[in-house]
């Protein structure tokens, strides 16, 4: 029987790439689902129970959501370009911050004693592999700094809410994500929604695809599918535990490029045309390596089922059919 079936579960942030996938599952595994989201509706899954557009920076509104649930997962995070991030710190430390510790007190407020928290692999010091129980011994990299140590506030604030209120965490920090309801904002966008955009416009008008950097650079890549997966696995068979979530495999940014340029010869959703790329290396490139362990998650029982190459077919060809839908997503650095 299914740890979830019958179980009243909120997932803050279900409308994202991952939210959309944990929601699918859960709903197959036949919880009952609110989602709470500043997103448009339109990006909920039309199955779900209840949803709530609503603000979660707000404590009010955090504890309305949480009131009656037996389970929490919290998704909540800002995204942003290394670019968008280097020139809004504030923002993106405050924004993220608010987002974890309303929600976190609130579930803790109502009772709730089982919450999944999403981390970062931000959090950690630069290292070529980034093992779980090393993350504090050293301070998150510069180029993560802001977005490290507010996500390093949340796990702190998970340990304290098991010491007052009995409230177990379960954490997980993801590698880099990628999938279908992806960021695709062409300012603010992370590395492989901007590279696959930039594909996109590059096929359809003959221009040439300008990445930044000079694609040295590895970065551990998994689908948002998987991750979804791996959320589940790590509060039924290791709750309250700390997990890295990740492919475990290093691919160079040059390598992505090189998996986005074959998609356009594959079938009739995407257009086939032949990309030149041209590197723009006055644009940041951030770590050379940050690949994590999944050690822990694998003994559990985790295996990733999605290469990178299927996904980021099934990713582009989502956006190239959705991309209208694609913008009706809240964003903190949105000026409009």
């Amino acid at each position: 029987m299914s740890l979830f079936k019958g179980k009243y579960v909120l997932v803050a942030g279900g409308t994202g790439m991952v939210g959309r996938q944990l929601v699918e599952i859960l709903i197959d595994r036949g919880a009952h689902l609110w989602v709470a989201s500043m997103d448009d509706k339109s990006r909920a899954h039309p199955e779900i129970t209840a949803f709530f557009k609503t603000d979660l920076r707000i404590y009010s509104n955090c504890r309305r959501v949480c009131l009656g649930m037996d389970m929490v997962f919290n998704l909540l995070g800002v995204k942003g370009s290394p670019a968008v991030t280097d020139k809004y710190p504030e923002k993106f430390f405050y924004h993220t911050v608010m987002l974890n510790a309303q929600l976190m007190h609130a579930a803790a407020e109502c009772g709730i004693k089982e919450y999944l928290y999403t981390s970062t692999n931000g959090v950690y010091a630069p290292a070529s592999i980034m093992r779980e129980d090393e993350m504090w011994q050293n301070p998150p990299s510069p180029h993560d700094k802001f977005a490290g140590w507010a996500k390093r506030m949340g796990e702190l604030q998970a340990e304290a809410c098991l010491i007052e209120y009995g409230m177990r965490t379960t954490i997980v920090r993801p590698s880099n994500i990628y999938g279908p309801y992806d960021n695709f904002d062409g300012e603010n966008a992370m590395v492989v929604p901007s590279l696959i955009k930039k594909a996109v416009i590059a096929a359809e008008t003959g221009q040439p695809m300008k990445p930044w950097g000079d694609g040295s650079p590895k970065r551990d890549f998994i689908h948002a599918r998987d991750v979804a997966r791996a959320m589940l696995l790590a509060v039924e068979k290791a709750p309250g535990q700390v997990l890295n979530v990740s492919s475990g495999i290093g691919t160079s940014i040059r390598e992505l490029v090189e998996i986005i340029k074959k998609q356009f010869n594959r079938d009739r959703v995407l257009p086939r045309k032949s990309i030149e790329v041209i590197w723009n290396t006055s644009g940041p490139s951030g770590d050379n390596t940050r690949i994590l362990d999944n050690t822990l998650l694998r003994s559990i029982g985790y295996q990733p089922s999605i290469s990178l190459e299927e996904g980021i077919y099934e990713t582009t060809a989502w956006y190239i059919v959705n991309r209208q839908d694609a913008q009706n997503r809240f964003d903190v650095f949105d000026k409009k």
